[in-house]
């Protein structure tokens, strides 16, 4: 965190998901909890970044592409090759969805939304 966000003002968001609840990041978070601030998320609440979006969508790509890639070499390419071919607007679309996302989110008060 402090090599991203030297400025001391990088934030971890806390979802409980599994790979952040597990035993090793938590003792990992408590001995670095000055390091940067958490920003405490309900549990099991919809993701909010579209960067979440954007992967699902390149990795259901790759693997519709066939042959399938076999080495690592095979995936980069496989990657590079599926974000080129993401429509023009994709990225400028999933951006502009965020003012309805928030807005959902925000009547649902934090629970589950649909968008």
């Amino acid at each position: 965190m402090s090599n991203v966000h030297s400025d001391g003002l990088g934030q971890f968001q806390q979802d409980n998901a599994t790979p952040h609840a597990s035993r090793v990041a938590t003792k990992w978070l408590q001995e670095h909890s000055s390091d940067f601030r958490h920003f405490h998320w309900p549990p099991k609440s919809p993701e909010m970044n579209i960067i979440e979006d954007i992967r699902d969508a390149l990795l259901h790509a790759v693997e519709k592409r066939s042959p399938p890639p076999r080495t690592p070499m095979d995936l980069l390419t496989a990657l590079q090759d599926s974000w080129c071919e993401f429509p023009p607007g994709y990225l400028q679309t999933s951006v502009e969805s965020m003012p309805r996302r928030f807005a959902s989110l925000l009547r649902a008060r934090g629970g589950q939304t649909r968008y």
